[in-house]
């Protein structure tokens, strides 16, 4: 128990002698976490996006002349048992004839009642899971032996490019929130050397009268938990602000759920600590 009050002692007068430091320390973790916070929503919100894209994704297929009107209901049926497919929509001649005059306003097919030219067509939808390139090239590859169609289309170009996108954007936000944690690690330990090492002289005279090193730095770790776990927390209240005073109609920002954040502002906590070693390493090797 005397520890434990010696401890909590220490952690009172490190911060009751440097409050400067100590709330120029705070501030500017809070800024660097909130920094982080943003990557973290972005990075949720254009996942969300990606995947709101890719469900609008569809793969048609154009069915031969020479397939049979009474043979399709078993062509889709086995087209569905596929573990690609989602969906598959029988697309007659009649109803392609439909959706055309929708789309353009008007008739183009006025004439052409006994000899209607569109295709046949099932269009169809793809599993989240497979909704990658080469994932579709192999269903294409499938569905061309199953059918015996040479024509099955689906927007490989966007999706190439969509996929490229995302793995750039990924390595970006990787090494930009890697820089950032390194950013708050380094800080903080600058931090709690510079208040540690008015107190060098006393970590000298513990270690002459026995006192362990995790006992002399304890103090300092708790107080690198206090400080990163505070200035996580401050960062997600701005956040929180901000998400009841702004609304965009055009898409929706994505949020983690409230135990993800209480369990990021431990780690962060815990990577203040990790700082605080950090910081007082050589005063305790010296002692």
């Amino acid at each position: 128990m005397t520890r434990i009050v010696h401890i909590l002692r220490e952690l009172g007068r490190n911060l009751a002698r440097h409050p400067g430091t100590v709330l120029g320390s705070i501030l500017s973790l809070t800024l660097l976490f909130l920094l982080f916070d943003l990557f973290w929503i972005g990075s949720m919100t254009s996942e969300n996006f990606y995947r709101t894209l890719l469900s609008d994704l569809r793969m048609e297929l154009y069915l031969p002349e020479e397939i049979s009107d009474s043979s399709i209901t078993s062509l889709n049926r086995e087209i569905l048992s596929l573990e690609e497919v989602f969906s598959a929509e029988y697309v007659s001649k009649e109803t392609a004839r439909s959706r055309l005059e929708q789309l353009v306003g008007y008739d183009l097919l006025v004439g052409y009642d006994s000899t209607n030219p569109l295709p046949r067509s099932i269009i169809i939808t793809v599993e989240s899971d497979f909704q990658n390139v080469n994932d579709m090239d192999l269903l294409q590859q499938r569905l061309a032996s199953l059918t015996g169609s040479t024509e099955i289309v689906y927007s490989r170009h966007w999706l190439e490019k969509a996929e490229n996108t995302r793995s750039i954007i990924l390595q970006l936000g990787l090494l930009l929130g890697g820089l950032i944690l390194l950013t708050i690690l380094f800080n903080s330990a600058n931090n709690i050397r510079l208040m540690a090492r008015a107190r060098a002289q006393g970590f000298r005279q513990m270690a002459l009268l026995g006192a362990g090193r995790i006992f002399v730095g304890m103090p300092f770790f708790i107080e690198g938990f206090f400080m990163a776990g505070a200035s996580s927390a401050f960062g997600w209240l701005i956040i929180l602000y901000g998400r009841s005073k702004i609304s965009l109609a055009q898409f929706e920002i994505m949020y983690p759920p409230h135990d993800q954040v209480i369990v990021y502002c431990v780690l962060a906590g815990l990577l203040g600590s990790l700082s605080g070693y950090v910081g007082i390493r050589k005063l305790l090797k010296n002692g």
